[in-house]
């Protein structure tokens, strides 16, 4: 039996060097500047030149990741949650806000009863949590010239919760080996027909009309974390015209490209992409404990091979990721005019350890199998390759920061200065401390005791029925009964 992984957590490294040395341990290659670079000096502050969205140039290198909170009306409407969320963003200084949260694009492709819905009943209050946000932003840093506002546009296929909070009502691509028992798929009437996707795509190309009219800039069509348009993308053993050839697989974004440009809506575009996964894990049990899980293994793969059920891995072995097709996905959005392509990996529900580094798991998850530093730098590195591949006209925005917490800066300026990243985006981090961007342009230091230490409540909340929020750091959640109950689900589990 493998000895349990001991974790040296990245508080106990209390000096760059210190942070340096530990890298070199685990072999691995990131750029760490000496110091934070506080104001104009800063690679972090320089805007955005050589791209402009819908007529604006991004004012600095920060992006705001879609962070959602399962926190809007039964109908898919704006809550006061929401409302200080988003105002959040605004204040936050970073300008480009990369999707503001995922918005269903109709009622059943919802991950649970409470996501925004972005339709034309909802347009009002869409409208406006963009001018909060604007208005917090123009209020704190003056301008929002330069602040670009885009809406993340989803359907939650495998992961759709639309009525219950603890019942999936999954739509899927296609069957797969690993994922459909885990997720109660039993029967092929759960994929969706060719002519479903059709219709779909009418509602894609609905919702972004409702954007523009709205005042986004751009909208994000969502290929991340094992939604639907990203199923898709895996979608080899799919027969008909969506599956299959990596044009068949690709078709949807093409045709919800089409659609929008035949509605005359000028729209920008980008794409989240999961530009790499793996095999689903899974804790091991020979090392699960009562009340701690053990750290996470690949589920039972030899009975799936070759592989076909994923994109960006290889299909030998699927342990291992392989950016060929990632690739030849980044040739297409350049061609259908995609200006914005946020990377990420993995999915949240079956690898969190890849997209999702953290010292801590959520209730569902499992505990690291190794040092969350080497999946943090996969991410780095993956999008290095992006960047040196795309062309000068797209946006490379970068994912996995968050767990780097007092080393974050230092990584972040200098990944941008030496080109590998044109902006660094800020997801679970910004739920705790918003005004990390502006501490480190005006300050150049952090408050240390606002830092995420990946504690996982955010996630952990959601998958038991709760809003997501930052718990252990959010006075607003931390003083809300949801905290308690919180607590109580973590004890028990």
């Amino acid at each position: 039996m493998a000895a349990p992984f001991k974790l040296t957590r990245i508080p106990s490294l209390k000096t760059v060097e210190d942070f340096r040395t530990r890298l070199a341990t685990l072999g691995l290659e990131l750029p760490c500047d000496d110091a934070i670079v506080s104001g104009t000096d800063s690679p972090l502050m320089r805007p955005v030149e050589h791209v402009t969205i819908n007529g604006k140039r991004i004012g600095n290198r920060w992006a705001i990741h879609p962070m959602e909170g399962w926190d809007g009306t039964t109908c898919g409407g704006v809550t006061d949650d929401m409302r200080r969320r988003w105002r959040r963003f605004g204040e936050s200084g970073a300008k480009l806000i990369c999707g503001g949260e995922a918005m269903a694009v109709r009622p059943d492709g919802r991950a649970n009863p409470n996501q925004l819905i972005i339709t034309p009943e909802n347009q009002a209050g869409l409208a406006e949590l963009v001018g909060l946000l604007q208005s917090a932003h123009a209020e704190r840093h003056g301008t929002t010239q330069d602040l670009v506002i885009g809406f993340q546009l989803t359907h939650s296929g495998r992961f759709c919760k639309p009525h219950d909070k603890k019942r999936f009502e999954s739509r899927v691509a296609y069957r797969h080996p690993i994922l459909d028992p885990k997720f109660g798929i039993t029967s092929d009437a759960q994929i969706f027909s060719d002519g479903e996707i059709e219709s779909l795509v009418g509602d894609f190309v609905c919702a972004a009309r409702v954007a523009w009219t709205v005042g986004a800039d751009f909208v994000d069509i969502k290929h991340c974390h094992g939604y639907l348009l990203h199923e898709f993308l895996g979608a080899h053993t799919r027969p008909g015209k969506y599956g299959g050839s990596f044009e068949n697989r690709t078709r949807i974004l093409r045709d919800i490209v089409a659609g929008i440009r035949a509605d005359s809506n000028p729209i920008g575009l980008g794409v989240r992409l999961s530009c790499f996964d793996m095999v689903p894990h899974r804790p091991d049990p020979a090392l699960s404990q009562p009340g701690k899980l053990g750290p996470g293994i690949p589920e039972e793969f030899a009975h799936c091979l070759p592989y076909r059920y994923g994109f960006g891995v290889d299909a030998s072995d699927p342990t291992r990721i392989d950016l060929t097709e990632t690739f030849r996905f980044v040739e297409l959005c350049a061609q259908l005019g995609v200006q914005i392509l946020n990377a990420t990996g993995g999915s949240p529900y079956y690898t969190p350890h890849i997209q999702r580094p953290a010292a801590y798991p959520p209730s569902d998850g499992y505990q690291p199998a190794h040092d969350p530093l080497i999946d943090v730098v996969r991410q780095i590195q993956v999008t290095r390759q992006l960047r040196a591949r795309a062309p000068q006209g797209m946006l490379i925005v970068g994912t996995g920061y968050s767990y780097l917490q007092e080393w974050l800066p230092q990584v972040a300026q200098a990944a941008v200065r030496e080109g590998w990243v044109d902006l660094v985006g800020l997801g679970r981090l910004v739920l705790s401390y918003p005004h990390l961007p502006e501490d480190v342009a005006q300050r150049g230091r952090l408050a240390t005791k606002s830092i995420c230490r990946t504690f996982s409540d955010c996630t952990t909340g959601p998958r038991n029925g709760l809003p997501s929020g930052c718990y252990p750091l959010d006075e607003h959640y931390a003083a809300r009964p949801e905290a308690a109950q919180l607590k109580a689900i973590k004890r028990g589990a």
